[in-house]
């Protein structure tokens, strides 16, 4: 199977000067995940690819080249890694809904999509997967 990127996954338009938001995303990031329906899922790893685009409430007060005052990409990512880590799930559904849960949690983001994909499924296919995104009601 190719470790490439599918063809047809375009980076969305999220920043927006007028709103004052800012798009903060991670593009394919790599993990082995206990995930999957069937019995030969349950009991190996199997590879997943994870882009998360969030749209990001500027604020009006100066960064201050200060990494307190904005997302922290990093932060974000080791996030996913940890819900990774919390044990099995069977549909990638509820990952990504996890993975929502927690971009949204940080009240500076107005909206998160999430999209997941298992690597090494299907022979005649590059990945198979789902996409979500989620509004922050409190915002």
């Amino acid at each position: 199977m190719s470790l490439g990127h599918a063809s047809n996954v375009y980076p969305l338009r999220i920043a927006d000067a007028r709103n004052q938001v800012r798009h903060v995303f991670i593009r394919d990031l790599r993990l082995d995940c206990s995930i999957g329906v069937h019995a030969h899922e349950k009991d190996r790893r199997q590879r997943v690819r994870i882009n998360l685009d969030l749209a990001v409430r500027e604020g009006d007060e100066p960064i201050n080249d200060d990494i307190r005052n904005v997302i922290c990409y990093e932060k974000v990512a080791l996030g996913v890694g940890r819900i990774a880590e919390e044990g099995h799930v069977n549909l990638v559904e509820t990952f990504a809904e996890k993975i929502a849960a927690m971009c949204l949690a940080d009240d500076r983001v107005f909206s998160v999509r999430v999209r997941v994909e298992k690597l090494d499924i299907m022979n005649n296919a590059e990945s198979v997967g789902v996409e979500i995104e989620r509004y922050n009601s409190e915002v």
